[in-house]
């Protein structure tokens, strides 16, 4: 039951299709299963609604809750859980050391690998073999990392569902082969079998397939983004 008197919340989502960001906080009102109005948004060409609903960084995603914007997305998943704190499941846990070390490696991956990643991205010939290097040693500090602080991860954070990283890594790794087809490969078995296996059932959630861009259309994208010519 949503946390409103007499009335059910109006809520809305500004997004764009291929953004990771955008995709877990579509992800977390799934799990949830809140109601929500989704909103495209023309990085372009930006609407008044979304210069108006985030002044400070006009940037997606934007929730819009009974008229009231919340800006950032990981800002967003825990304003949801909060808000809907009687909605099951929990993204966070109750215990405040737990939901600290959560918190943690979430900002670890948005500073670190994320970044990472689009250096990936935009680099070529040494330069990109340097960065490949760079990302694979975040992503074993990462990978490390979450066997150490949640060894009892199976296969989700929750156990059966979805949490909070699993939100997170989930709306960006399942993506990986889209990248792999237009940029480089780099995630590989091999140097991350754990990371490998999350993001492998990840990839199995009926959530997650149901709010992944379109394999192709995400391709095209990247290939517009950082190629100037498809890859054979």
């Amino acid at each position: 039951m949503l946390r409103m008197e007499g009335k059910q919340s109006q809520v809305v989502l500004i997004g764009t299709w291929a953004s990771g960001y955008c995709k877990r906080v579509e992800l977390a009102l799934k799990l949830k299963g809140i109601p929500y109005e989704y909103i495209e948004e023309d990085l372009e060409n930006k609407s008044s609604l979304l210069r108006h609903s985030n002044p400070v960084h006009k940037k997606v995603p934007v929730l819009l809750h009974d008229g009231i914007p919340i800006a950032e997305s990981l800002v967003i998943l825990e304003y949801i859980d909060e808000y809907w704190s009687n909605v099951a499941p929990k993204l966070l846990p109750e215990d405040p050391y737990q939901r600290a070390k959560i918190r943690f490696w979430a900002n670890y991956h948005d500073q670190k690998i994320m970044p990472a990643i689009l250096r990936i991205a935009l680099s070529q010939g040494e330069e990109r073999d340097q960065a490949i290097e760079d990302h694979h040693e975040l992503l074993k500090v990462f990978e490390e990392g979450i066997e150490k602080d949640f060894p009892a991860k199976s296969p989700f954070l929750n156990g059966d569902s979805l949490g909070f990283l699993d939100v997170i890594v989930g709306t960006v790794a399942c993506n990986y082969q889209a990248f792999h087809e237009v940029v480089t490969v780099i995630f590989e078995p091999a140097k991350h079998p754990s990371f490998f296996s999350w993001v492998t059932a990840l990839k199995e959630h009926p959530l997650i397939k149901d709010v992944l861009p379109p394999h192709d259309k995400l391709v095209a994208l990247m290939r517009k983004k950082y190629c100037q010519s498809p890859k054979a």
